[in-house]
């Protein structure tokens, strides 16, 4: 059934939008990242213009994530306090991240930055949660205990706070440098965030992972809503038929993800999520290095 998007100015088939919201939001239930990162390369390969797949990504995160953030503080898995200095560290980060992005563009190559950024940082972070998540589950199998990493500068630093449902007594310093760097990310990249929260929020503040994905979810509505109303309220963007096809599908699939990751192991579900962000690399990675089809596009767009 083809269905004509106003904004994208495209007809596309309504079932593949749902199908795509749905397996983006089982995702986000599961791991507690927006599934931004997947999105947004998938809409430009149906041939939705980036900048429509972008601001319209942002709308269906907040959807499928508030969705998940519902199912998680029902099982009472959401650290509210941490989900607030870590949310006050990504505002700052956003508003930094949209000067910075304004700025980048004002100098042109700002798409080459943003596809560098998501190849380096997606490579970094899933290799390295691919190599830790094996170990993980090497050390079980053989019976040893994981080996407790103790972050002594970050329990020596001041502006210590009690997150009762994380089990945790640390400085509020570390949580809202995490904050900052992925609201910047945010804004540059586009995405929620989750797939660098996510791991941060595991090994450098040492949070339960069963906690991490309620709190990052809890975060990422937040930050990519005001993302969203920047869009809508600036550039026009925010394509409405296309945003309410992703919604439907992502808050369907955020419940059925949430179900599904409350009956994986936490090493099991860092290895999925590892395995996921490394296919993306790769695939933005080989993007980069092929030539265009159309070379006479970079040259028309860039007398505008």
């Amino acid at each position: 059934m083809q269905i004509y998007l106003p904004i994208a100015e495209v007809a596309v088939n309504a079932f593949l939008l749902l199908g795509l919201g749905g397996a983006v939001g089982v995702l986000s239930g599961m791991f507690g990242v927006g599934g931004g990162f997947l999105m947004t390369p998938l809409l430009f390969f149906i041939g939705i213009p980036p900048a429509v797949a972008v601001a319209t990504e942002a709308n269906q995160i907040v959807a499928s994530s508030f969705s998940g953030v519902l199912a998680h503080l029902r099982r009472k898995t959401v650290d509210l306090r941490m989900g607030t200095v870590l949310l006050i560290g990504g505002l700052v980060g956003a508003a930094l991240g949209v000067m910075l992005f304004n700025y980048l563009k004002s100098l042109g190559q700002v798409d080459l930055l943003v596809k560098l950024c998501y190849v380096v940082f997606l490579g970094i972070i899933g290799g390295l949660m691919f190599i830790e998540s094996l170990n993980a589950l090497r050390n079980q199998r053989s019976g040893k205990a994981p080996p407790r990493k103790k972050h002594n500068w970050i329990h020596g630093l001041p502006f210590k706070m009690r997150f009762r449902t994380s089990g945790l007594y640390i400085s509020v310093i570390p949580p809202l440098i995490v904050g900052v760097a992925v609201g910047v990310l945010a804004a540059i990249m586009g995405v929620g965030g989750g797939f660098i929260m996510v791991p941060a929020m595991i090994y450098l503040l040492g949070m339960p992972t069963k906690v991490v994905v309620g709190t990052s979810l809890f975060q990422i509505i937040f930050v990519t809503g005001f993302t969203t109303m920047l869009h809508a309220t600036t550039n026009y963007t925010v394509d409405v038929v296309l945003a309410v096809l992703l919604l439907v599908g992502g808050v369907i699939g955020a419940q059925v993800g949430t179900v599904i990751g409350s009956k994986l192991r936490a090493e099991q579900l860092r290895i999925l999520l590892a395995i996921m962000v490394l296919a993306v690399c790769g695939k933005l990675a080989f993007d980069l290095l092929v030539t265009p089809s159309e070379l006479f596009v970079v040259g028309a767009t860039g007398g505008h």
